[in-house]
């Protein structure tokens, strides 16, 4: 489980595709229902009245409502037809400023997804935000915002910007306590790559990775499952810690509350 309740693989859905509904909450941890990027502009009104009458059949705490950004007139007409749901957890795309987001109709928490320039800059004052439960970074909008044309080398890496922005994103979660969410990979067809990126996200202290497609789910849920002799070690750490006044020798290896605190993290993964 991650830090705001919900597992480590996000599936998006189209909230203008009723029909996937079910489906994509089944497969995943959780469903983000997507009433931007992922509908066009002449379809946003059939969006929300799907969300609507859709709304019934999931479970509440397992769906996350992306809305159009602050300041458009999607936005309001988002909040209205969500306020006909029980949802109560909105993704802001676009998330720029922290006094907007505290400013918010009351009742729903918060995900705020830092995908501008400006967004990436003003993460730190938005993770401060009370009602802020994760912080989530995107590369393509970010990229785009600065005027250039990809995020990633032709080898699939990231650029340098967007690891700036993804760590920067991270930093800023971490400092006040909420979850992070790595951003999609787009290729969809790259499993490898998104093994490893997935990997690198646990490592570095994700809580969750965002999935465009349902085949997606389960590599990032593997990524994040510690292995079983990972368990084992933390486990024997744990047992040994309790016994002991700072920093002592275990294995081989010096153990200090960093160490620790290591090891409560992969049995908070693992559930145990």
């Amino acid at each position: 489980m991650s830090a705001f309740g919900l597992g480590p693989a996000l599936l998006f859905c189209p909230a203008d595709r009723p029909e996937r509904y079910a489906k994509a909450a089944e497969r995943a941890d959780a469903v983000i229902l997507d009433l931007e990027d992922a509908v066009a502009p002449d379809t946003k009104d059939a969006a929300r009245a799907a969300l609507i009458a859709g709304a019934h059949g999931l479970d509440p705490a397992r769906v996350i409502v992306r809305v159009n950004p602050i300041g458009t007139a999607d936005h309001e007409a988002d909040l209205d037809a969500i306020a006909e749901t029980h949802f109560r957890t909105l993704m802001i795309a676009k998330s720029e400023s922290a006094d907007a987001i505290a400013d918010l109709r009351p009742g729903y928490n918060i995900v705020a997804l830092c995908e501008t320039a400006r967004g990436v800059v003003e993460a730190e004052r938005i993770a401060a935000v009370d009602r802020v439960v994760a912080l989530m970074w995107g590369a393509e909008d970010l990229v785009a915002s600065l005027g250039g044309s990809s995020s990633r080398f032709p080898n699939g890496q990231y650029r340098d910007v967007a690891r700036a922005a993804r760590a920067r994103v991270l930093l800023a979660a971490g400092a006040h306590g909420k979850a992070a969410i790595d951003a999609v990979h787009l290729d969809i067809a790259d499993v490898d790559g998104l093994r490893a990126e997935a990997s690198d996200a646990v490592a570095s202290g994700f809580a969750a990775t965002a999935c465009i497609h349902p085949s997606q789910v389960e590599i990032v849920r593997d990524a994040y499952r510690p292995a079983d002799e990972e368990i084992a070690w933390a486990r024997r750490v744990i047992d040994a810690a309790s016994g002991e006044r700072g920093v002592f020798a275990f294995e081989g290896r010096m153990v200090d509350e960093p160490v620790v605190r290591h090891a409560r993290a992969v049995l908070g993964r693992a559930g145990a």
